[in-house]
């Protein structure tokens, strides 16, 4: 599996478990550390907990292991490094904090809804 089907599968694995405002950030040509960078909100820290597994479950079903999960629901965002892909899974409010989109605002948005 390539990192655009990764960035897709994660997207509409978070998208089944109704994440909100998913954003899949094409970062290649921007940054040495990822390809893609996926975005999503959840409503509560118990429902990023819930995102952020069930992402986790979906890879390892395709053999793709989780290199890193850093952060925890009670600090209100996680992130999971798969190499190629990163998903970071935020409540409303952390994400608003971090504004992450700003950051990367001049990368590509790839449309996973295809």
């Amino acid at each position: 599996m390539n990192s655009k089907e990764m960035a897709i599968l994660s997207a509409k694995t978070l998208d089944s478990k109704k994440a909100l405002d998913i954003i899949c950030l094409d970062i290649e040509s921007k940054s040495s550390i990822a390809d893609y960078f996926i975005l999503a909100s959840g409503g509560s820290e118990r429902q990023i907990k819930a995102l952020s597994e069930e992402v986790d479950d979906q890879f390892a079903k395709e053999g793709l292991i989780v290199k890193s999960i850093e952060g925890k629901p009670s600090s209100g965002w996680i992130l999971l490094d798969f190499g190629d892909v990163i998903v970071s899974v935020l409540t409303i409010e952390m994400r608003e904090k971090y504004n992450i989109e700003k950051v990367w605002g001049d990368c590509e948005i790839l449309n996973w809804e295809e």
